[in-house]
């Protein structure tokens, strides 16, 4: 098992990629302590990932917040002794549109979220990673580095590209105590909000559901989408001693779509 005596928190568990990255946490063997700002989704997923609570633990955490994040690292510590990784999944995703529509003081919150609050919940997690070595896990978005074409999120966008941006010099600061800091980058991800776009959009052109997934998928050069779960794999391997030498790299998870 990959992480196998290992601890991760997991923020941003909800009904999509967080959930998942928690769940894969414990089948590989690993205490996932989970973190999100809805207290009743964290006790829903707990159960489901981890029916007997012998491998999870939860605590609402709203990572824009420097204390919350901290009570969330104070968790982990307390209740499994350590704390070997962080994938930071939580984001802010839901403002839409470009430049020149742009309402700057919702783009600073965009910002605020997925830049600082990223940071503010990975320097939480610092003192204790520093024990043993361990990894912190960014997911970020093909978008930072390849524009979409059929939905515009320049705000999003911005901030996750900014975050890579970080990676970097994040990787060559904590290298010297064997914390590895790496991004996972999903493209089109089949997961909760990527079904809801395809109802939305097989609605409005009163067409069926598969051939707007089916239209999504010409456009990669595997023949289907990743999914939430491929995508949860990667922050697993990238969490784990597998990866133990890689660090302050960005690999895309999006079947091909985009390559570099």
């Amino acid at each position: 098992m990959l992480l196998a005596g290992k601890t991760v928190i997991v923020s941003g568990v909800g009904a999509g990629l967080g959930h998942e990255v928690a769940a894969a946490v414990v089948r590989d063997g690993g205490n996932a302590v989970l973190g999100a700002r809805t207290e009743a989704n964290l006790a829903k997923a707990a159960a489901e990932i981890d029916p007997g609570g012998a491998h999870t633990a939860y605590r609402a955490t709203d990572i824009s917040d420097e204390e919350q994040c901290g009570a969330l690292a104070a968790l982990a510590v307390e209740r499994f002794g350590r704390i070997d990784a962080l994938v930071q999944v939580a984001a802010l995703d839901s403002h839409f549109g470009g430049l020149q529509d742009a309402d700057f003081a919702t783009w600073q919150s965009v910002v605020d979220v997925n830049l600082l609050g990223s940071l503010k919940m990975s320097r939480a997690c610092l003192p204790a990673l520093k024990e043993h070595g361990g990894a912190l896990v960014l997911v970020g978005t093909q978008s930072s580095v390849a524009a979409p074409s059929q939905v515009r999120q320049a705000a999003y966008a911005a901030s996750k590209g900014a975050l890579v941006s970080a990676m970097y010099s994040l990787a060559q600061e904590l290298g010297p105590h064997r914390i590895r800091v790496n991004t996972v980058q999903p493209g089109w991800m089949w997961g909760p909000p990527v079904e809801a776009y395809v109802k939305f959009t097989a609605d409005a052109e009163g067409v069926p559901e598969q051939d707007v997934k089916a239209r999504l998928a010409e456009r990669m050069a595997l023949p289907e989408l990743a999914t939430d779960g491929d995508v949860a794999d990667a922050c697993v391997f990238l969490a784990s001693d597998r990866a133990r030498s890689i660090t302050g790299q960005s690999l895309l998870v999006n079947a091909g779509e985009f390559m570099r």
